[in-house]
């Protein structure tokens, strides 16, 4: 994929939208859902990077084809503070041509995107966010 789709998400809390080609790289995006299992395990790791690489990496959330409740609860449940949107259709999922979670999406800083369809543990996603973003982290 060569940019993010021309989609806005409203923010999770609160009543902003943001526009994902607005999104300017070096970002990741990862897609997640409450109800999928993998997303739960692999959601602290981004909160992780999230919090590692403040000022130099902008991390995204995109709670998917949930329901907001559920989602708010894993969240809070899952110490998440990073920025999230929801996406209750699933819209970026299938405009991205997936059907399934958790996605992860890598920009660089010239908005070239990079889509990683399966789950990451802390050192490969250290590996593709130095590789796609031009961020160095630590594992």
């Amino acid at each position: 994929m060569a940019s993010l789709p021309d989609l806005t998400l409203p923010c999770f809390t609160g009543d902003d939208q943001v526009s994902l080609r607005e999104v300017r790289g070096p970002a990741v995006i990862n897609l997640w859902a409450s109800w999928c299992g993998p997303c739960r395990a692999e959601l602290p790791v981004m909160q992780s990077l999230a919090d590692q690489t403040a000022g130099r990496l902008t991390v995204l959330g995109v709670d998917t084809g949930d329901q907001r409740d559920k989602g708010a609860s894993f969240a809070v449940d899952a110490g998440v503070r990073m920025p999230t949107l929801f996406d209750e259709k699933s819209t970026l999922l299938n405009n991205l041509g997936r059907i399934n979670l958790p996605i992860t999406l890598f920009v660089d800083a010239g908005g070239k995107t990079y889509v990683h369809p399966l789950p990451l543990k802390a050192p490969e996603l250290a590996e593709l966010v130095g590789t796609h973003t031009g961020v160095t982290v630590t594992p």
